[in-house]
């Protein structure tokens, strides 16, 4: 402990309560985690290893893996994908210790102590019934479901198993909105009273979301983040009736029955309003390689405005900038840090999935608190998208229990 006596006194004299000093050692072979708080008393925690299970290797379950890669709690990475070359391709990039095209046996590994379930968005139901058994916690992608259904199933079986379950909607970890709800909790802005959000993306990234599932529309593949980020803002606030309306254009015109523009009024059960919308029908070089963002939060005490359209940093290069969905798209003007789940910049994963990721790492090995959405957050925000389509379609007001 001669060490700890050696920098308590930098800890205060230095960076009084913002810096953390962290001291890491071995004993009876397991790690120990000393810091101190804001207060100087000195905390101890348990670091356990994690050997992680990653389900689906696309682009999601391939980040994922490499994020924990680069993790300090992480010893052991399993992955599987129903197609054996992506599976195998994923294991000899981030060194995996096991592939397999059967989920199953990936989970089983005795080495195996969490999951991450990164498969499509329509095929997230049977791997994860499977990973709640096991009774490990388990981390899967936006939206927990596609159904209405399969959400259910899955929200009962984790209740009834008192389940370590998170969904990944990594708004939540986006700095800009962390940042926003620190005010919320400072109660600087008061009762929100009013809200909204609008979201924007190119027609390229909709025909390979429809593409790949024609049921991942714009509203629930993409709006629903922000429903998401809408619920966490205003907790304990949820929405009770939803009123949408949409317009068909080019991407119905591209075989696609899906709305070009849909807008949403959503009210809460304290009668707070929240306008949503989404267009992913903007044209298909548009500068944006992820989301083209504005946030609104309107309180009793305050105002909030938050400009996510990353127009701060544009950059034009005749050589084109490669999309990070799309791996034979490049654009010649660019939306700098647009990217939804981040960028590499120098040999490092920067932005709200790496933050989500390691946070969730975080968790799991030292039981530090995390952010991200809980089953019953994540039901409430499918039957809210699902809503605002219902009430596009049919012109009618949605109410919700």
């Amino acid at each position: 402990m001669l060490l700890s006596s050696i920098y308590r006194p930098l800890h205060y004299c230095l960076v009084s309560d913002v810096l953390k000093i962290l001291i890491r050692y071995k004993k009876d072979s397991a790690d120990r985690l000393f810091d101190w708080d804001r207060h100087g008393k000195e905390i101890m925690k348990t670091q356990k290893q994690i050997g992680l299970a990653i389900i689906g290797s696309g682009r999601i379950g391939t980040l994922r893996a490499k994020l924990a890669k680069m993790h300090p709690s992480v010893g052991y990475i399993a992955v599987s994908d129903v197609n054996p070359e992506a599976a195998e391709k994923l294991a000899k990039t981030v060194g995996a210790d096991f592939w397999s095209v059967d989920s199953n046996e990936v989970m089983t590994r005795p080495e195996v102590n969490a999951i991450d379930i990164a498969t499509p968005e329509h095929e997230h139901t049977k791997p994860l019934l499977a990973a709640l058994e096991l009774g490990f916690p388990v981390l899967v992608e936006k939206p927990i479901a596609l159904l209405e259904s399969d959400a259910d199933l899955v929200l009962k079986r984790a209740q009834q198993l008192n389940s370590d379950l998170h969904i990944g909607y990594s708004r939540r970890y986006k700095n800009r909105y962390l940042i926003a709800k620190e005010q919320i909790v400072q109660g600087r802005l008061g009762t929100i009273t009013g809200a909204c959000a609008r979201l924007y993306n190119s027609r390229s990234q909709c025909f390979a979301m429809l593409k790949r599932n024609k049921g991942a529309t714009p509203v629930v593949d993409a709006l629903t983040y922000y429903v998401d980020l809408m619920g966490w803002l205003m907790a304990n606030n949820p929405v009770t009736e939803v009123f949408a309306k949409g317009q068909k254009g080019i991407i119905h015109a591209a075989g696609y029955d899906t709305e070009d523009v849909t807008w949403a009024i959503l009210t809460c059960k304290d009668g707070a309003v929240v306008n949503l919308g989404v267009s992913y029908a903007l044209p298909e070089k548009w500068p944006s390689v992820g989301h083209s963002a504005r946030v609104e939060l309107l309180g009793t005490h305050g105002t909030l405005l938050i400009n996510d359209d990353h127009t701060d940093q544009i950059m034009q290069t005749e050589l084109g900038f490669p999309h990070v969905y799309l791996s034979d798209h490049k654009i010649e003007t660019v939306f700098l840090e647009s990217s939804t789940p981040g960028d590499w910049a120098l040999g490092d994963f920067l932005g709200p999935i790496a933050d989500e990721t390691r946070a969730w790492l975080d968790y799991v090995s030292t039981g530090k608190p995390c952010n991200l959405a809980k089953p019953e957050d994540a039901r409430r925000t499918l039957a809210v998208t699902l809503a605002i389509e219902e009430s596009a379609r049919t012109g009618k007001t949605i109410y919700l229990k």
